[in-house]
């Protein structure tokens, strides 16, 4: 059967592929280790209340991806490219943020591959982590780097959440109770809602799945159903994958396990399903990992390469050095390092509501950078709303910045 081609001469299945792949970037992005050990932590602190949390946290994130990957999908630039248009020399001060945020946040991510691999095999964390930065690098330097990084993110997106759930399944969650939770909740923590949205669209995450789409050239007025709806599904797939999580260690908390360990999602995954469990929980860490690190490999370097044509052409050598520095890195500290972890937290909390705010002004008052495409008042209204609690988000992480200096 002959394949069907879109307008700019792609085939429909190479354009679903492209979509794919832009969905599970900007997911498994945002699935990290961060997000594992928050999640169970505040499962743990909360119980069956944190699942409203959960939900509030995916509307809002809903509410901020649509307009991202809006503004940036109709357009057609990057977010550092329309910073420089509404403000000359934003989108370099936004580029040195992301880039120094994604390279801290990285040797973090490399971090975790290596303890993934230790539950998984029992590897040595300087090989494990050795091991899988190569991994990364050798996508990367695959002629069809695009393809091949597209590939395998939507694979290791997808057994992540298949093992998850496989271990929720066995440690019998009180679904019931969650759900009831999710509407009624017997306490609300504003918290635990912040940091889950810090964590799911701040930094370089934010971007990493409209930077993708605006590479592959799915760009335009024409496509916004297409971006649209990857948007959603993106901050869906996140959503899937943080609830399955919350159920699994839920299971575990609500039977009576007292989780006191330094690594409580080790130890929950462990009493849910025994050595098994053990061995689940070291391959989706390595998972979240790895695909946290090409994720913001990919997308710190995209805040680069539109400056100068030298940048463009070199682009997939500068991910490649970019992995390879953050293993360095972690080789010499054998850690993440907590205080730049800390202060790139902060940062992160920061390019949030500078970056959103430029793309709502865009939105707002620049129709000439949308091809005099009329933006939707009511998404309009969603993104300022969202917007202001980005700000709330990012005068917290001031606090990131001032424990530093304690």
């Amino acid at each position: 059967m002959a394949q069907t081609t879109t307008a700019d001469g792609k085939s429909s299945a190479a354009k679903r592929s492209t979509l794919l792949g832009a969905v599970f970037l900007m997911a498994t992005s945002a699935i990290g280790p961060g997000f594992i050990t928050q999640t169970t932590q505040f499962t743990i602190q909360l119980g069956a209340a944190f699942a409203f949390a959960i939900l509030v946290s995916i509307l809002v994130d809903i509410a901020v991806q649509l307009n991202v990957w809006r503004v940036i999908g109709v357009s057609g630039m990057r977010a550092q490219d329309l910073g420089n248009r509404v403000v000359p020399g934003l989108g370099y001060v936004m580029a040195a943020l992301v880039v120094f945020g994604g390279l801290v946040f990285n040797v973090g991510n490399i971090a975790g591959t290596s303890l993934g691999l230790d539950a998984l095999f029992g590897l040595d964390a300087k090989i494990g982590g050795t091991i899988s930065a190569v991994i990364a690098i050798g996508i990367f330097l695959s002629k069809k780097a695009g393809v091949a990084m597209d590939r395998i993110v939507v694979v290791l997106g997808v057994v992540m959440i298949l093992l998850t759930a496989f271990v929720a399944f066995s440690s019998h969650p009180p679904v019931g109770q969650a759900l009831a939770q999710a509407v009624w909740p017997s306490e609300v923590d504003f918290l635990s809602i912040t940091t889950l949205i810090g964590g799911t669209v701040g930094g370089y995450i934010t971007y990493a799945g409209a930077h993708r789409l605006v590479d592959a050239g799915v760009t335009g007025p024409e496509r916004i159903v297409d971006v649209s709806r990857s948007s959603v599904v993106s901050l869906l797939v996140t959503g899937v994958m943080r609830l399955v999580l919350f159920l699994a260690v839920l299971g575990v908390v609500a039977g009576g396990v007292t989780l006191a360990s330094s690594n409580p999602t080790a130890e929950a995954f462990h009493h849910a399903a025994g050595e098994v469990g053990l061995r689940l929980f070291g391959m989706i860490l390595w998972a979240a990992s790895i695909t946290s690190v090409v994720g913001a490999a990919y997308t710190s370097v995209s805040f680069l390469v539109t400056f100068s044509s030298k940048l463009a052409r070199a682009r997939n050598w500068l991910v490649v050095g970019f992995v390879a520095v953050s293993a360095v890195a972690f080789l010499l500290l054998n850690q993440a390092p907590t205080t730049l972890l800390v202060l790139a937290g902060a940062l992160n909390g920061l390019i949030l509501p500078v970056g959103f705010g430029v793309l709502m002004f865009v939105a707002a008052k620049r129709r000439d950078l949308l091809g005099g495409y009329r933006y939707p008042r009511w998404l309009l209204v969603v993104g300022v709303v969202a917007w202001l609690l980005t700000l709330y988000l990012g005068f917290n992480a001031l606090g990131g910045i001032a424990a530093l200096w304690k």
